[in-house]
Formats: structure tokens, C-alpha cells, sequence
């Protein structure tokens, strides 16, 4: 009976910790925009399918672990194979651990803020002529593009090269949070590049 109640009471508990490994409380967000949009709570597989966020604008609710695995599996070799993705990124952060010494969610957080553009253009007609217009980057899809350009980054770095896949996300994920010159930071400024030429 003792055991029944203490199966119940930690299934009870919230999960503190992501991969049952990386504290989520000395994380710190340092964007104040993107602060609202970051969720860092954590559950027990990072395999909701987003059942809480079915709604337009609620994307944030999900926890930004489970969107970077979920940006993992949108390439062709990758589609649908999510235990594959959840490796990966669960691998990566070991190895970010061990290069870094730093809480891997830190270096996520940091590269997330470093690679979201500020501004990308889109384009308005005026009469039959169409015209590029810069406008700002909301924060939902800053995160949104930021995440995109760095697995596409890590996916370029690992094709046809004899660097696995979590080698290259973990150097593309420190390079970025360094501000140092890598495919997500590169992205970046080159959509607000064009975007100022379209002021």
C-alpha cells in the first residue's frame, strides 16, 4: 500500500529537470520580448504533440526543447521519426555539457536570442507593382526562425561529412549562443540585411 502511494505521489510531482538532467531554474532569458514566449517547463517525455496548444498563439505553451526535436524531424531523412530527434538533441546537450561546462538550456536560450531576426520584409502591392517593405519580427517567430536556422545549419554540416549529427548541432548551438560566424548567425544577418535595404 505504501508503495501504491509513493508511485502516485511522484507522478504528482512536476518535472524540475529536462532529460531528468539539465535544471530549468538557473536558466535565465536575457531578451525580455522573447522572455513570455520561452516555456522551459518540462515534461516527462517532451512528446505532447502539442494537445495544450491547439490554438493560434499559443505555441509558447509548448516547452522549447519539444519544438527544437520537432524542428529535427521536418527534413526528409528525419520526418516522423521522433525518438531519433529526441537522441539527438538529448545527445547534443551532453556534448555541450562537456565542451562548455555550461547548463545546456543556457547555451539553447542564448542561441535562440542571437539568431532570431529582428527584421524581414514582405510585400505590399501598390497598384500592379509589388514593393518590399522591412516590418518588424514578432518574438513568437523569432523563436519560430531562430530554431529553424539552427537545424538547418547543424543538417548542412552534417551532410556528407564524417561528423555525426550531434556533433554538429552542439557546435552550431555554442557557436550561435558565442555570437560567433556560423550558418543561424549568417541568416540572420542577411534577412536584416535585406530588410534595411527595404526601408
Amino acid at each position: 500500500m505504501q508503495a501504491k502511494i509513493q508511485i502516485q505521489t511522484q507522478r504528482q510531482m512536476p518535472f524540475d529537470k529536462i532529460f531528468e538532467k539539465w535544471d530549468i531554474s538557473d536558466v535565465e532569458v536575457k531578451d525580455m520580448g522573447m522572455e513570455k514566449h520561452i516555456s522551459l517547463q518540462p515534461v516527462s517525455a517532451l512528446h505532447t504533440g502539442g494537445r495544450h496548444a491547439k490554438q493560434q498563439f499559443e505555441q509558447s505553451k509548448v516547452c522549447i526543447v519539444e519544438l527544437l526535436i520537432n524542428k529535427l524531424m521536418r527534413s526528409s531523412k528525419n520526418t516522423g521519426k521522433k525518438q531519433k530527434a529526441y537522441k539527438i538533441v538529448k545527445t547534443a546537450f551532453d556534448q555541450i555539457y562537456e565542451i562548455t561546462g555550461m547548463n545546456p538550456l543556457q547555451v539553447l536560450v542564448d542561441a535562440i536570442r542571437n539568431t532570431g531576426p529582428l527584421e524581414e520584409t514582405i510585400r505590399l502591392r501598390f497598384g500592379g507593382i509589388l514593393a518590399p517593405k522591412a516590418v518588424d519580427v514578432t518574438s513568437q517567430r523569432r523563436i519560430e526562425q531562430a530554431l529553424r536556422y539552427l537545424v538547418q545549419g547543424a543538417q548542412k554540416s552534417a551532410f556528407r561529412s564524417k561528423r555525426t549529427m550531434e556533433q554538429c548541432l552542439a557546435d552550431e548551438l555554442i557557436a550561435a549562443a558565442k555570437g560567433a560566424k556560423c550558418y543561424s548567425t549568417s541568416k540572420k544577418e542577411e534577412r536584416e540585411r535585406i530588410a534595411r535595404a527595404a526601408r
